[in-house]
């Protein structure tokens, strides 16, 4: 069994290779049972489980397990971890170990790019960023592969991560800058995203500039929220699998309100790149696309990473 380590899986998935790929599966398919969710934790130290099979007609089916703990902060520790096993569909011998953490975030943040480069408006420049952990990190340069991005607003809970993101963000050709005024920063981006661990909404439909593009990654749990019932109900909704309308509290929360229906989704990530469903209606429209993640996105990359 081949064991690819975090640099190894890294430099195998730049976004220019890793959002095409997962183009592909989107658009061929593949098989993935619903998600196990296992609260492991005690209230003072929360940790949930996630286990996320996959299985192809290419031949491999593979594994990922996530571990997610979010007062790893305060021990200076990642909020998540994962690891990732390739098998051979026929025979199940296991064929290749992939860094998982690796996997999620740059699968994430490929995922996200994917969704903005039909939803965005073509000629986004400003980006707004929520998030400066391990996934929030990679969103600008994701990004960069689909839109014209120039510009990221970058706010953080923790300012020293908001800061030290900035900086790299910087020296590697963008504009950035921190900052602390919310509403002043989601009014100014042509795109927003939020990948944060938040149980409360940080974005507030109010503060959508027309033509804007709300990209909602870190509501996986019916707890957590990013956005205001304003920001997915007044807006084009989009998500990335049927999983999205069950697991995030973005969804789940203003249906059960009653604020929001099911049938307001206009598609999903699949229908997007089959091109099944509309986009966005005009310039001024603001398009909403809410993400869960999906084990065809850990199976498209272990691939990439197993075979080049």
């Amino acid at each position: 069994m081949r064991i690819y380590a975090s640099e190894e899986t890294r430099e195998a998935l730049p976004f220019s290779r890793l959002i095409p790929v997962l183009e592909s599966m989107f658009k061929h398919g593949c098989t993935t049972p619903r998600r196990h969710i296992h609260d492991i934790g005690t209230p003072e130290t929360p940790l949930t489980t996630l286990i996320m099979p996959a299985w192809s007609d290419v031949g491999f089916m593979g594994i990922k397990t996530v571990n997610i703990a979010p007062n790893n902060a305060s021990k200076s520790l990642p909020g998540l971890f994962s690891t990732y096993t390739l098998y051979n569909r026929d025979t199940g011998e296991p064929v290749a170990q992939v860094d998982g953490n690796e996997i999620t975030s740059r699968r994430t943040a490929a995922a996200s790019a994917l969704a903005a480069k039909f939803l965005a408006s073509p000629s986004s420049s400003r980006l707004t960023l929520l998030g400066a952990g391990r996934v929030g990190s990679l969103i600008p340069y994701a990004y960069r592969e689909v839109l014209p991005i120039e510009e990221v607003a970058v706010w953080d809970i923790n300012p020293v991560a908001s800061e030290r993101l900035v900086m790299q963000l910087n020296q590697d050709g963008f504009k950035a800058r921190a900052v602390e005024d919310l509403q002043m920063a989601v009014s100014w981006a042509d795109a927003i995203t939020c990948a944060t661990l938040s149980t409360q909404p940080l974005v507030k439909g109010a503060w959508l500039s027309p033509g804007s593009h709300l990209d909602l990654i870190g509501s996986f749990t019916p707890s957590m929220r990013e956005a205001d019932t304003d920001a997915v109900v007044a807006n084009a909704l989009f998500i990335d699998t049927e999983e999205a309308l069950e697991k995030s509290g973005d969804l789940t929360q203003p249906i059960h309100s009653g604020a929001l229906s099911p049938d307001a989704v206009i598609g999903t990530l699949e229908d997007l790149c089959l091109r099944r469903c509309p986009t966005r209606s005009s310039q001024q429209e603001c398009t909403v696309f809410k993400a869960v993640g999906t084990a065809l996105e850990d199976l498209a990359a272990a691939i990439l990473v197993h075979q080049g």
